[in-house]
């Protein structure tokens, strides 16, 4: 089984992080932001991850440094996993319709580093989460993962239900990127023979 655990401490945020990409969404979550840990909640429930995550960030000046800081080290824990990226399936999207939002997930785990987010939360908070940190969260994930993400908002008014869309959507998408092909399960999906 794919599955790893990291411990990153800080100035700002000590956390820590198990994490097994084959398992069945299994999650303990705990960053003091309790819409974040909704969000992490759902993106462990989609793509069938188990994650045990633990953050104690300084959320008495804002939610930045926990949120970009649980970023890298989920991303770093995914990285882990999937060493040399052998096997995988490496692309991964997902059209994903959550009420009246339509959110396009995609992504490709190519060794570069990439978030791309076409988005337009009406609200600047959400439970107290500020909404430029979704940008912030993916664009840490995407780096220490190395991974191109795109997401993009098709349609939608409500703000909860447009980052939820994000989240479940991204889960779903990398769930299908991390998966082994079961053609090619000693390959690396690239023709130039490496990703890292």
């Amino acid at each position: 089984m794919r599955q790893t655990e990291i411990t990153r401490n800080t100035t700002e945020t000590k956390i820590t992080c198990k994490l097994n990409i084959d398992g069945s969404g299994q999650h303990k979550i705990q960053t003091k932001i309790g819409f974040l840990d909704h969000m992490l909640e759902l993106f462990t429930r989609h793509g069938r991850f188990d994650l045990e995550l633990i953050c104690d960030g300084d959320v008495e000046v804002d939610g930045h440094h926990t949120a970009e800081d649980v970023a890298i080290v989920i991303g770093r824990a995914f990285s882990k996993c999937l060493g040399d990226r052998r096997g995988i399936m490496r692309y991964g999207s997902m059209l994903l319709p959550m009420d009246e939002a339509l959110i396009l997930a995609a992504l490709d785990i190519s060794g570069r580093g990439i978030a791309c987010l076409q988005l337009e939360i009406p609200a600047a908070q959400i439970g107290g989460f500020d909404t430029e940190l979704v940008e912030e969260f993916f664009i840490a994930f995407a780096r220490e993962l190395g991974a191109a993400i795109h997401l993009q908002q098709l349609a939608g008014k409500n703000s909860h239900h447009i980052v939820e869309g994000c989240f479940k959507g991204f889960g779903r998408a990398l769930a299908q990127g991390v998966a082994i092909n079961l053609a090619a399960p000693e390959e690396i999906p690239s023709t130039k023979g490496t990703i890292l």
